[in-house]
C-alpha cells in the first residue's frame, strides 16, 4: 500500500490542484444555478477570457501577475454583470431559453477570442520566481502547482465563509427561499441576482488567470471546463459550496489517477462517477435540503 501510494503520490497531489481549480469554476455555477435559478452555459467563457488575460499580461514577474489578477477580476465582474442583465427577462421563461441565450453569447465569445488570439494553445509560463521545482517526499513537483492549491484553498475557505457563516450569504439564502418576503422588507432582489452572478463569474476569470499554466487557454477549452464544472455541480449538488470542494477534488482524483492507472479508460471514468452518485443520491452528495 505504501509503494503504490509513493508512486502515484504525484498524480494525487495533480488531481487535488486539477480539482481546486474546478472547485474556482464549478462553486460559481452552482451557485447561480442552484441558489438563483439560471443556468449560465457561458461560464466556461470566463475561464478561458481570463487564461487569456494571464497569456497576455504575464512577463513573469509578480507585477504582471498582479495586474492580470486584477483585470481579470474587473472583466469577470463585468461580465457576470452582463450576463445577469441578459437572462434577467428570462426568468420563468424556463432553463431551456437560459441555456440558448447564453450559449449563443458563448459561441460568438469564443469566436471573437479565436480572431484575436488565433487557433493554437497558448501554454502560459507561472511567473519566474515560482517556475523552478521542489522535492515533494523523494518526488520532484512544480512549485507554482504547490502555491495554487494553497491560494485555492484560502478562496474555498472564503468562499463558503461568505455564503455560509456571513449576513450576505443569509440574504442570498432568504432570497432563494421566499423571493417576495424578502422584497417585501425593502430589499432589491435583482441586486441579489446581480451580485452572486458578478460573484460566480469573477471567480471563474480568477480561476482563468490562477489557472492558466495548468490548462492553457485554447480554442475548445471553454467547452471542457463547462463540462468538468457540470459534472462537479451534478455530483456536489446544487447550490452547495462544500458540494461543490468535494465534487471538484473527486473528478481531480479521478482524472489524473485515471490517465496515470487506466490512460485507455480515463475518459469514461468522469461520466461513471457521475453516473454511480446520480443511481445512489441523484440530488447530489451535499444538496441543500430545499433541493
Amino acid at each position: 500500500m505504501i509503494g503504490w501510494f509513493n508512486s502515484h503520490l504525484v498524480s494525487m497531489v495533480d488531481g487535488v490542484a486539477y480539482g481546486l481549480l474546478l472547485f474556482t469554476l464549478a462553486v460559481g455555477l452552482s451557485l447561480v444555478f442552484g441558489m438563483m435559478d439560471v443556468l449560465n452555459l457561458a461560464h466556461g467563457t470566463l475561464y478561458l477570457v481570463g487564461a487569456y488575460v494571464a497569456y497576455a499580461l504575464s512577463d513573469g514577474s509578480w507585477l504582471g501577475l498582479l495586474i492580470a489578477l486584477v483585470v481579470g477580476l474587473v472583466v469577470g465582474l463585468l461580465g457576470g454583470g452582463l450576463l445577469a442583465a441578459a437572462v434577467a427577462p428570462l426568468q420563468g421563461r424556463g432553463h431551456l431559453d437560459q441555456a440558448a441565450l447564453t450559449l449563443g453569447i458563448s459561441l460568438i465569445a469564443a469566436e471573437v477570442l479565436v480572431m484575436i488570439f488565433g487557433g493554437e494553445v497558448l501554454p502560459t509560463a507561472p511567473p519566474v520566481a515560482l517556475s523552478a521545482s521542489v522535492s515533494v517526499l523523494g518526488h520532484t513537483y512544480p512549485v507554482y502547482r504547490l502555491v495554487f492549491i494553497g491560494v485555492a484553498t484560502a478562496l474555498a475557505a472564503l468562499v463558503y465563509l461568505a455564503f455560509e457563516r456571513s449576513s450576505i450569504g443569509a440574504l442570498v439564502r432568504a432570497t432563494v427561499a421566499d423571493r417576495d418576503m424578502v422584497r417585501a422588507m425593502g430589499v432589491d432582489t435583482r441586486k441579489v441576482l446581480f451580485g452572486v452572478f458578478g460573484f460566480g463569474a469573477a471567480l471563474a476569470a480568477i480561476g482563468g488567470v490562477l489557472g492558466a499554466p495548468i490548462i492553457a487557454p485554447g480554442p475548445g477549452i471553454d467547452e471542457r471546463v463547462l463540462v468538468l464544472s457540470l459534472v462537479v455541480v451534478v455530483i456536489g449538488g446544487l447550490g452547495s459550496v462544500r458540494g461543490a470542494l468535494i465534487g471538484a477534488l473527486l473528478i481531480g482524483q479521478v482524472q489524473t489517477l485515471g490517465v496515470a492507472l487506466v490512460p485507455s479508460y480515463a475518459p469514461f471514468l468522469l461520466f461513471g462517477a457521475m453516473l454511480l452518485v446520480l443511481a445512489l443520491r441523484p440530488q447530489g452528495l451535499f444538496a441543500p435540503a430545499r433541493a
